[in-house]
């Protein structure tokens, strides 16, 4: 059995779909902070069989939600405040994203105007998909 130490003040990003922590780890940017992060990678599971799970040192303001919730909107996020749970909140699929994915659309605004953020809206819930606020190109 694998031990990983517990943390005295912190958020536990649980219940990720195995696979997908080094994607949110890199969607976060967690390798530019300067904090204690452990990824634990198909941890056994017996809601979903095989799961992944970060641990972030810190508080709740180095975590994107909205990343969270477009890359897997089952996560769960336990706040960790004096090694005791506090506080789960639920993610869900945002309705907008600014700067998360970048439109392929070479005809886009965004592809001239390098500084123009990349806003995506939820054009669709159930398929998951979004379109560009500038040209409605479909990103799925």
């Amino acid at each position: 059995m694998l031990n990983i130490g517990g943390l005295k003040n912190g958020i536990v990003l649980d219940h990720i779909q195995a696979g997908k922590s080094m994607d949110i780890y890199r969607y976060l940017k967690l390798d530019k902070l300067d904090c204690q992060v452990a990824i634990i990678k198909n941890a056994r599971s017996n809601k979903m069989g095989r799961k992944d799970i970060l641990k972030i040192e810190g508080g709740l303001d180095v975590v994107d939600l909205d990343v969270l919730g477009y890359i897997d909107h089952n996560i769960t996020v336990n706040i960790i405040k004096d090694e005791k749970i506090v506080e789960k909140r639920t993610v869900k699929l945002p309705n907008k994203l600014t700067n998360v994915i970048q439109c392929k659309n070479p005809r886009c605004i965004t592809s001239i105007e390098q500084e123009l953020p990349h806003i995506f809206l939820l054009a669709d819930e159930e398929n998951q998909v979004y379109r560009c606020a500038y040209c409605e190109e479909k990103y799925k």
